[in-house]
């Protein structure tokens, strides 16, 4: 029997940005793609951590594999902690175990708040415009880019806005102090471009008992999209 695979895509993405991942697995693995709460087809679902947790152990079943992205990166660090031995290896592609400083996170969780009310006043277009123009993603590829961009446009103003206020880094409990429970097997992977995640893989690798770090080559924060084959290497342990 395949290995089941969860994955959770990123803030702003849908299920649909990790087809060209799911494709680079070659059928390996019994993948399961859902759109989190505020995206896609999900945009009415409550946006909490505990919700993602419990949806995510309906999802996966008995034992499962787990792989998230950047927002869904701190989903699945957080299901991956609440769920125990049903979780049996984790993947996290550029993701954070979030703000241990109160202050910065008081900061962020305003920030992210301003941004919520921003999405809600211009409109999904005019916000993935202005989110793709980030520097974070700087030196996409232009196909990557617009794939990226129209993958926004499948999501709704008061989705987004519920995801950011629900599930952003601000809102996250940190959880730095508790990666020495994780005893699976956790793969870190960050784009060579992205040096701030790839720092974040490094410091997340001292503090977890039995990690690896896969720095993507040519790749930047959304390695799965520039280089869904090396990010598909990396789950392939699973």
């Amino acid at each position: 029997m395949r290995p089941t695979l969860v994955l959770l895509h990123g803030f702003s993405q849908t299920r649909r940005s990790w087809r060209l991942t799911i494709a680079a697995l070659g059928g390996s693995h019994r993948t399961l793609a859902p759109d989190l709460p505020g995206h896609g087809l999900a945009a009415s679902r409550p946006a909490s951590f505990a919700a993602c947790a419990a949806y995510v152990r309906a999802l996966g079943g008995e034992r499962f594999a787990l792989c998230g992205y950047s927002m869904g990166g701190r989903i699945a660090l957080h299901a991956a902690l609440e769920l125990g031995e049903r979780v049996e290896r984790l993947v996290l592609v550029g993701a954070s175990p979030g703000l241990a400083d109160p202050a910065e996170r008081a900061a962020r969780r305003s920030a992210d708040a301003a941004l919520a009310d921003r999405i809600e006043a211009v409109g999904v277009e005019a916000f993935a415009r202005e989110w793709g123009a980030q520097p974070l993603f700087a030196g996409q590829p232009e196909r990557v880019a617009a794939a990226a961009h129209a993958d926004r446009l499948r999501n709704t103003p008061p989705g987004l806005a519920a995801a950011l206020r629900g599930l952003g880094t601000g809102t996250m409990e940190p959880l730095w102090d508790r990666l020495g429970e994780l005893a699976i097997p956790v793969t870190l992977v960050a784009g060579e471009r992205d040096e701030k995640f790839r720092a974040l893989a490094e410091r997340m690798a001292a503090a977890l008992p039995a990690a690896s770090v896969e720095i993507v080559a040519g790749a930047g924060h959304a390695a799965q999209l520039e280089r869904p084959d090396a990010v598909a290497a990396a789950i392939g342990g699973v």
